[in-house]
């Protein structure tokens, strides 16, 4: 598996492409969620792509502190369906971490969870921290490590 990060700016239009297509099949198809993903964040974020030979499986934001919460953040996890019982995801949420933490300088992540994930953040350190809430009709719960 092949990991890339980049900037929006430096995302080619192919890149871009299967990003959104991800998105869109993971968060508006399969959970069945009409919401906005193109939500302006996307230009201040940095991209975590994750790559089996040329198909795009993996997919995150990370945004430094103060960009979205001010703590740095990661949002937008997503693992195509074929690759979930692989562990892919874990690698992801790993490797964002330590992108995190080790070029970013920074311990404190913040994410917006979904709570049916939340054994699977505990797993990577993240703890609950406050009261659930509904985001585009999905229960969430924020965490942070």
């Amino acid at each position: 598996m092949e990991w890339k990060i980049k900037k929006y700016t430096e995302l080619n239009t192919d890149e871009l492409y299967e990003m959104l297509q991800l998105r869109s099949e993971v968060f508006v198809v399969e959970q069945d969620c009409v919401y906005q993903d193109i939500d302006g964040k996307d230009q201040v974020s940095l991209h975590v792509l994750g790559y089996q030979g040329k198909e795009l499986i993996a997919y995150a934001r990370i945004f430094k502190k103060g960009d979205y919460f001010k703590e740095a953040s990661i949002g937008r996890i997503i693992v195509k369906e074929t690759y979930r019982s692989k562990d892919v995801g874990h690698r992801l949420v790993d490797y964002a971490i330590n992108y995190i933490n080790f070029t970013l300088n920074e311990n404190d992540i913040r994410i917006s969870a979904q709570k049916y994930l939340i054994a699977f953040y505990q797993k990577h350190g993240f703890q609950i921290d406050g009261e659930g809430y509904l985001e585009d009709g999905i229960p969430h719960v924020n965490m942070l490590m």
